[in-house]
């Protein structure tokens, strides 16, 4: 981490599979978060991705005291349904999940959820689906991934009866419209906030046009005459499209001090 540090890295992504199940020594994920927020130079920190089952009360409360860790978890769930969970042998259960949510919203109530899906999994009926959608709704995940359910061989569930590949589309489009739906709403929350961002790169194309992500991952284009890649600048949101967000710089530097 000091290497990277010294050579302009702002931002520190952990990395893993299952990311949270980390340990080392006597050491786990939220000691190396821990250390991390000490770091004078790094301005953030995130970690992905996660699985419920070892989402410790340690590294829950590092949301609530390391700042530089950003307020966005990618907390897959996979199913809203309890069978479908258990048949997946996800080791967590809707109720467990919801309860690490809760948990993590009361360390810190800024913090917001991205997750992945899995549709038409062996199994899954109308009643299971449902379930999944009304999820989606309760949490209202800012991102989503979701994906039909493809048969790896060897597995348990390849020697299950798929769902009928129709139904399993229909059912894509419902859930991925629903999903589409609430990221809008979200975005529309955007407008006229003022956000911080983290410029990562200019863009060559366009003259005076630099890209960077706000603390929940939203690509920010501004326009500056000034370099500042490794900045992290307020940014006041104008408009958004499907996937990038625009906004105009907040200039601190004519600011006098009091």
């Amino acid at each position: 981490a000091d290497s990277l540090i010294r050579n302009g890295s702002r931002e520190i992504t952990l990395l893993g599979q299952n990311v949270n199940a980390y340990s080392n020594k006597n050491k786990n994920l939220s000691d190396i978060i821990y250390a991390l927020q000490e770091k004078k130079d790094l301005i953030r920190i995130r970690y992905t991705t996660s699985h419920p089952k070892d989402m410790t009360k340690n590294l829950i409360e590092t949301h609530k005291d390391c700042s530089k860790l950003m307020p966005l978890l990618h907390l897959p769930v996979q199913s809203g349904s309890d069978k479908i969970l258990k048949s997946m042998n996800r080791k967590h259960s809707i109720k467990e999940y919801l309860k690490i949510i809760n948990a993590l919203k009361e360390k810190n109530p800024k913090i917001k959820f991205a997750s992945d899906f899995i549709i038409a999994y062996p199994g899954e009926n109308d009643k299971d689906f449902n379930q999944t959608c009304k999820l989606m709704e309760t949490i209202n995940f800012i991102n989503s991934y979701s994906f039909i359910y493809s048969p790896r061989p060897g597995t348990p569930a390849s020697e299950m009866k798929m769902v009928d590949t129709k139904l399993a589309k229909e059912r894509l489009v419902v859930f991925q419209n629903i999903a589409e739906k609430i990221k809008l709403n979200y975005k529309q929350t955007l407008l006229n906030q003022t956000v911080k961002v983290l410029f990562e790169n200019k863009i060559i194309k366009e003259k005076n046009k630099y890209f960077g992500r706000d603390e929940y991952q939203n690509p920010v284009i501004v326009n500056s005459k000034k370099n500042i890649i490794g900045c992290e600048k307020n940014v006041i949101i104008k408009k958004f499209s499907q996937h990038t967000v625009y906004g105009e710089l907040i200039n601190t530097d004519s600011f006098l001090a009091a």
